[in-house]
């Protein structure tokens, strides 16, 4: 999805440096990794250099008042991440690959040491990714191969020099580049081994309520008006797939013959693709941002989905609970990251008490 859920959901996926039983695969986490950082200048520098595009220069001094902001404000890390840049000369830092099984919504999951299972497997080659991608539905799954702008390496890579900017989201809209920022480092500050759907909701929760915060202090009535355009057709958006996935999830779990089910969800997809296309005509007069992904929308893309946002608001009530105090609201993400995941979820359910 390349204005809605690229941007909002896959800014922040770890798929890198957690090791595998596989030698290749290790192998080319590292050489992509590695490579990457190897590209990386200080931002400094490309300001200072005339031959930087004007437009890119802008954007670069903006992004260190951003890194700034995230410091004093949100109570972000004030180490060397997204204090360099690196043009890739492509257009994602890596290609992630998720699946689901034909009639579930669980996302398949790797495991790895230290960072513990994910619900996706990452490449710093397209190809690599694609190939593992056919592989998987050649076994039956769903599956669904995406690029993402920027991953964490939850501050690992600082002795390295930082997670750096990337060309692969740094000229976005200035909003855009707000949310991924404060995003990618919340996940230094928390993060729970086997646990996707907490880190990426917190570090979600983390990027909406900066924003917001950013946005009040640059006081820019057409920066608002921006965000709230994309904000609406993602509010959208969110309803129809969340609807889609509470309608196949109960579906999937109920007592019908398999044929059935494959029969309802059918209708079910088509449903919601003729919906789609309602709202794109009649209410966002043709913007077609989210074609791509409505066309390949199946279990492993819904699946993934629903992993980075179901727990957001329950982390919104958090906030609101310690008074907006970012220092509490941090300790007590850092506090329940530490918790087993029963426990975790028990706490969040009350965070609104």
């Amino acid at each position: 999805m390349r204005a809605g859920l690229r941007s909002l959901l896959l800014a922040s996926l770890l798929p890198v440096l957690g090791g595998c039983s596989s030698v290749g695969y290790y192998a080319q986490s590292l050489h992509g990794h590695f490579d990457l950082l190897a590209r990386a200048r200080p931002v400094k520098d490309w300001v200072r250099d005339e031959h930087t595009p004007v437009a890119l220069r802008e954007r670069l001094r903006l992004s260190q008042e951003m890194r700034e902001f995230a410091v004093t404000e949100l109570k972000l890390p004030d180490n060397a991440s997204y204090r360099r840049y690196a043009d890739l000369q492509r257009d994602a830092a890596v290609w992630n690959v998720v699946a689901a099984p034909e009639l579930s919504l669980q996302l398949k999951t790797w495991c790895f040491p230290v960072l513990g299972c994910v619900g996706y497997r990452g490449y710093f080659e397209r190809t690599q990714a694609q190939a593992l991608g056919d592989e998987l539905k050649g076994a039956g799954w769903e599956v669904l191969v995406y690029g993402v702008p920027a991953y964490s390496t939850l501050g690992w890579s600082n002795w390295l020099g930082g997670d750096p900017l990337l060309n692969t989201f740094a000229l976005g809209p200035e909003t855009e580049l707000a949310r991924l920022l404060f995003h990618e480092l919340a996940h230094q500050k928390a993060y729970a081994d086997d646990d996707t759907a907490f880190n990426e909701s917190y570090a979600t929760a983390v990027e909406r309520l900066g924003l917001e915060r950013w946005m009040q202090q640059r006081g820019n009535p057409r920066l608002r008006e921006e965000h709230e355009a994309i904000e609406a057709r993602r509010a959208q958006f969110r309803a129809l797939t969340r609807g889609l996935r509470e309608r196949l999830d109960a579906l999937y779990r109920g007592d019908a013959p398999d044929e059935e089910k494959r029969s309802r969800k059918a209708a079910l997809m088509a449903q919601f693709r003729d919906e789609y296309e309602r709202v794109k005509r009649q209410e966002w007069g043709g913007y077609d941002g989210y074609d791509r992904w409505v066309a390949r929308a199946n279990n492993a893309a819904l699946a993934v989905q629903g992993a980075y946002g179901d727990l957001v608001p329950a982390f919104i009530r958090l906030f609101e609970r310690v008074g907006g105090d970012w220092e509490r609201f941090h300790a007590e993400a850092k506090r329940l990251a530490e918790m087993s995941k029963a426990e975790r979820r028990r706490a969040l359910e009350g965070a609104g008490s």
